[in-house]
């Protein structure tokens, strides 16, 4: 047996960027992500969103997808909203492409924010595109930047509880979308009191599950270690 630590595939932001002597497209990610990724055992690796991207699932143990901008609404059949933006119809196609391999060869995926709502769309799903139309407050991304804090229920039983050891959890937020139909064969996994999807699984894979906060910028590793626990039963079960 290996003792290798498990290769993460994270999926990035494609946006101008600055540094040094430089102001340029860049392909980027909060350090954040890659910290938490090697803190729980994993490597992370990043994956741009080019043509045929779906292909490295072969080359990785496992994926992450990232927070980020809005999904474009055509792709779950609607008008996009006057608030909706950072759209980057390059990264939906690639997110989606890695998705569903995923979901089609059974390897580990973690969706974050933007991650769970691309799993619900590829799933059928539609997203509400303004949470304060319907909250009538912005207390999930309450200003440019800045994170929130809410409480989470946990689904006593759910996978994401599991990970947790506990169905109460306090979160850090920033979004303004969320799930708004349920994708075939997701089922809720947590919600915030004003009863936001906060958390989705799909119970028919070994392990896809998606939250709606911002775990990596919390000192608590749950979701990391549970993608590479579930990493490692899946090349112990693929090496016996």
């Amino acid at each position: 047996m290996s003792s290798r630590r498990p290769v993460i595939g994270v999926t990035v932001y494609s946006e101008r960027a600055k540094w040094a002597a430089w102001d340029t497209q860049a392909t980027l990610l909060p350090q954040a992500y890659v910290d938490r990724i090697a803190a729980a055992g994993g490597l992370p690796v990043l994956l741009p969103s080019v043509p045929d991207v779906g292909e490295v699932l072969d080359r990785v143990d496992g994926l992450v997808l990232a927070g980020g901008g809005d999904v474009d609404p055509s792709r779950y059949a609607a008008e996009p909203h006057a608030e909706s933006g950072w759209v980057r119809p390059a990264r939906d196609t690639a997110e989606i492409a890695l998705a569903r391999r995923a979901l089609e060869t059974g390897l580990p995926v973690l969706g974050i924010c933007r991650g769970l709502q691309v799993l619900n769309v590829l799933r059928g799903g539609t997203l509400l595109q303004h949470l304060p139309d319907r909250l009538g407050n912005r207390d999930h991304a309450p200003a440019p930047g800045r994170y929130g804090r809410h409480p989470v229920a946990l689904e006593p039983g759910s996978r994401t509880a599991e990970l947790y050891g506990r169905t109460d959890i306090d979160v850090a937020s920033y979004h303004h979308q969320a799930v708004d139909r349920l994708g075939a064969g997701l089922v809720v996994a947590g919600r915030a009191p004003d009863g936001t999807i906060e958390a989705v699984e799909l119970p028919d894979h070994p392990f896809a599950v998606a939250v709606q906060w911002h775990p990596e910028v919390d000192d608590d590793l749950a979701p990391f270690r549970g993608l590479v626990a579930a990493i490692g039963s899946r090349n112990t079960a693929a090496a016996l």
